[in-house]
């Protein structure tokens, strides 16, 4: 049965730990509001304003995976972690690619430039913005690492968790390096676009997450390889379904404008498979060309763009791509010795974060 065309109708306990995981947000952030208020203000509004608390709800089934058992308090809390490590990757991540909006509202720099604005204060509104930016991101880190050393984790427990999260934060700022670096040396083939994505998205995304939470069950070795196995395919999947919906998406839906990958000149594996299948075409290669240099496209260029990428096969090869993927990422997953449901709601969360639409 294909992950992408099955349907279960079996009720999840994803939303139940959702409510968990919001509540120890809440509580979280309300602890520490007065401290650096403005920054503070920020950070809690984007974290408060959405997102689909993915890498805490992996890291979770994770460690029912490997044997945890709900009440568990103090790792619902070491959970909050994943989402401040997110939202420091955002605001870093939207900084460093001028995006306008983030979950439907002015990313975090754009908001401080605007108020600079509106105050009519000294020197530069972009330059204000993208530094306190900056702080944001860098108090989101700060408190990240607070979050798992002050939820009240065993000594065993913390210390069995740290080898993961310490990888997950470097892997992280590696797969953002790697991502400018494509950018600044027109990088184009589809290993270094996958490669990209295994380290910005799959690792701290599915992979690591799932590693925490195992780790804070004390999985053994072999559970721990299969989840992480899972993972990353799993994982690099998500990236390559972003992919698409950054070209393809409803910016309405999605909180971020349509084409902004196009506009930013992204080097993804969806444009490293069409500059590949474009080069007998000598027109289709200047129009890719042209999106990934000049940045100011016109709505008609990345109409033309869509069209030629969908010409050229290359949206049917990721599509193809996501197949493979998922069913890797699912084989890994069935060596896996853990509980029935953890299997079944990792199949489940697989399905969900390889056809989402948001």
């Amino acid at each position: 049965m294909s992950l992408l065309t099955s349907v279960d109708a079996h009720t999840s306990q994803v939303d139940d730990f959702r409510v968990l995981l919001d509540e120890a947000l809440h509580d979280f952030l309300r602890a520490r509001q007065d401290l650096a208020p403005e920054l503070a203000a920020e950070l809690r509004e984007l974290i408060l304003a959405g997102g689909k608390r993915i890498r805490p709800t992996f890291a979770w089934w994770g460690w029912r995976a490997a044997g945890g058992e709900p009440p568990a308090d103090a790792v619902v809390r070491a959970f909050v972690a994943l989402e401040l490590l997110q939202c420091c990757a955002l605001v870093h991540d939207d900084v460093m690619d001028r995006s306008l909006t983030r979950r439907g509202k002015p990313s975090v720099h754009e908001s401080f430039a605007a108020r600079h604005r509106r105050e009519r204060w000294a020197g530069s509104a972009r330059q204000y913005g993208d530094s306190a930016a900056i702080l944001v991101g860098d108090l989101a880190l700060a408190w990240a690492d607070d979050a798992i050393v002050t939820a009240g984790l065993p000594a065993e427990m913390l210390a069995r968790a740290w080898g993961p999260w310490q990888a997950m934060r470097t892997e992280m700022i590696m797969g953002q390096h790697l991502d400018l670096l494509a950018v600044a040396r027109r990088e184009e083939s589809l290993e270094h676009a996958v490669r990209v994505a295994a380290l910005k998205t799959a690792a701290y995304t599915v992979e690591r997450p799932l590693h925490l939470g195992a780790a804070l069950a004390g999985a053994d070795e072999d559970t721990v390889d299969c989840l992480r196995a899972y993972g990353h395919d799993i994982g690099v999947a998500f990236q390559f379904r972003d992919d698409l919906m950054g070209v393809f998406g409803d910016s309405s839906v999605t909180g971020k404008p349509v084409g902004e990958d196009l506009r930013e000149g992204k080097r993804t594996p969806l444009m490293s498979i069409a500059l590949s299948r474009a080069q007998d075409d000598p027109a289709a290669l200047r129009l890719l060309r042209r999106c990934l240099e000049t940045g100011a496209l016109t709505e008609r260029t990345i109409d033309d763009v869509r069209a030629l990428l969908v010409e050229l096969g290359a949206v049917a090869a990721v599509e193809k791509h996501i197949e493979r993927l998922a069913g890797s990422g699912l084989a890994a997953l069935e060596r896996a010795v853990i509980n029935d449901e953890a299997r079944h709601e990792l199949v489940r969360l697989a399905r969900r974060a390889v056809t989402r639409t948001t």
